[in-house]
């Protein structure tokens, strides 16, 4: 029997994944084990391998394309098998994805639904308590725009819903008259909850509701998160439009994201909808008025050639020229994350300038040694794991009911890529010592830019080392790499006039400056770090005590 194969959750953070090389084709045997294609996720392009065997019978995701997570990324069976019920949204066995990522809950949903959704009523649709963020666990109704027995069309706005992040508005991608309310408003409830049946006029939906379990119904909510993805989402934009109403512009799902591909300000596009729509249409047939400069040449070159005694004036002309580069998954989840990070964390900056004359004259004994390469870095990085048992509230993570003090050392230290910047991560740093450091930075360092990290040597950080000193950058703050508590920024050494007993001599500082979160670190303790930090890296010979 033929069996679908979904796009893998690769990482803890993915939430979608683009194929960067097939390495099989429709129609090539595949083994137990065998390579798929290559995957790239928010931190790494991996390889997916498969985990049944048979025929490559069809490839849902091209190469270079990107898709959800539980996307249908391929189908395997036996050779010349008939795949048309699976093409056509039938049911299929359990997805490809590794068990330890996919969540047993949402297995659960892909076996059980199509069972119970045979029990319903003719038309009749359940729509459950949606997952509007990666993060969301559980919503709050905080209005319903939709009373029982009010005709639902698709793209209404059906309720506006509060997540862990925002207040989101929540439409239907199905049509219908809304038959029932699950979820009041102010109720709390675990996502994929019964939050309402849509149906025909007049349908009996007596027995539903009672006998709705969360992940076993026929859901609107999941197949919708799925459909703005799919191709079959062709359909939809034209009716689930959005109005602009008390100075929110609003749009269809499709029309707001081919805009946000191409760059264009839904500010600027005259929606042809109902009450002023925006529709896909709408962006695709839109073109920024940007004449206004070229023809304001001509006029004035006529008036240059009549004063030819006047002095010449630069006139404007050339060609606006932009370039859009299409952002990768790195990039979009590094752009989540910082600010998440930015916006939730209360951020404040320590900084502290230390001598490096002694430091220096470390690093050149000890690489001194044959086979032995240490970097100022790699030092800094030393004394943190040091610092960091000495204040463990540094090392330290939020939580809403309380703080976690990790007693383990984890240090992650920033490395730019092509794409952007991921954070691999040095396990019991303090247990090191400096060439291992060394040693092992540059290992990583180097893996993380052909992107052949694994997701493990990028998790459980418990505080960061971001260093721009090789740029030339003598000061900087970072944001914090959450769910750290704080992130250390390490400048350039500079040569400089400094004061020692008294007198003018020339030395070598360097800048350090702490971004701490408040709501764990206190000034006075992200102080004290500093100092302590300060001692080790001033003389190393201290870090051997």
């Amino acid at each position: 029997m033929a069996i679908k194969v979904t796009m893998p959750r690769l990482s803890d953070t993915m939430t979608e994944g683009t194929v960067a090389t097939w390495l099989k084709k429709i129609g090539d045997k595949v083994s137990e084990g065998d390579i798929l294609a290559e995957i790239e996720t928010d931190k790494a392009t991996m390889e997916f391998e498969s985990f049944n065997e048979g025929t490559l019978l069809h490839i849902g995701i091209q190469e270079g394309e990107t898709a959800p997570v539980d996307s249908l990324l391929a189908i395997i069976g036996k050779e010349g098998e008939d795949i048309s019920a699976l093409l056509a949204g039938g049911d299929a066995p359990a997805a490809e994805a590794p068990k330890a990522d996919a969540p047993a809950a949402e297995a659960k949903t892909e076996t059980a639904a199509p069972a119970k959704a045979a029990e319903l009523p003719k038309g009749v649709i359940v729509v459950t308590m949606p997952r509007l963020s990666d993060t969301m666990t559980e919503g709050t109704v905080a209005t319903w725009l939709k009373k029982v027995g009010d005709t639902v069309a698709e793209g209404d706005i059906l309720a506006e819903i509060e997540t862990d992040k925002a207040t989101m508005e929540f439409e239907s991608f199905n049509a219908g008259t809304l038959l029932y309310i699950g979820i009041q408003e102010g109720s709390t409830a675990p996502v994929d909850s019964l939050l309402a049946i849509i149906g025909p006029a007049g349908t009996d939906i007596s027995g539903v509701a009672d006998n709705f379990t969360a992940g076993g119904a026929a859901t609107a909510s999941a197949p919708a998160a799925e459909e703005k993805a799919a191709p079959a989402a062709e359909k939809a934009p034209e009716a689930a439009t959005e109005t602009s109403n008390g100075g929110r512009i609003l749009a269809s799902p499709l029309a707001k994201k081919i805009a946000s591909d191409k760059g264009i300000q839904l500010s600027q596009v005259k929606g042809s909808g109902e009450n002023g729509r925006i529709v896909k249409s709408d962006i695709e047939n839109f073109t920024p008025a940007a004449q206004a400069q070229t023809s304001a040449v001509a006029p004035a070159a006529k008036q240059e050639a009549s004063a030819p005694a006047a002095p010449k004036v630069f006139v404007p002309a050339g060609e606006v020229y932009t370039e859009e580069i299409k952002n990768s998954q790195m990039r979009k989840i590094i752009a989540k994350r910082l600010a998440e990070s930015l916006f939730t964390a209360p951020h404040y900056n320590l900084v502290i300038e230390v001598s490096m004359d002694e430091a220096m004259q470390a690093r050149a004994a000890i690489n001194s040694v044959p086979d032995t390469k240490v970097s100022f870095n790699d030092m800094v990085i030393k004394a943190c794991a040091l610092a960091l048992k000495k204040h463990p509230k540094i090392n330290s993570q939020w939580k809403e009911d309380a703080i976690i003090i990790n007693h383990h050392v984890n240090i992650g230290v920033a490395v730019a890529v092509e794409d952007g910047l991921v954070v691999p991560v040095l396990k019991f740093t303090d247990a090191m010592s400096l060439s291992q450091i060394g040693g092992s930075v540059r290992d990583l360092a180097g893996r993380a830019k052909n992107k052949k990290l694994g997701p493990q040597e990028m998790e459980g950080s418990t505080f960061t080392v971001s260093n721009l000193g090789m740029f030339g950058i003598t000061e900087f703050n970072s944001i914090i790499n959450q769910p750290n508590s704080a992130i250390l920024s390490v400048g350039a050494i500079v040569e400089k006039p400094v004061v020692k007993n008294g007198q003018i001599v020339v030395g070598n500082t360097m800048m350090l400056s702490l971004a701490c979160d408040h709501r764990t670190i206190d000034g006075a303790t992200g102080a004290q770090f500093l100092q302590t930090l300060k001692q080790y890296i001033e003389s190393p010979v201290t870090m051997l005590a």
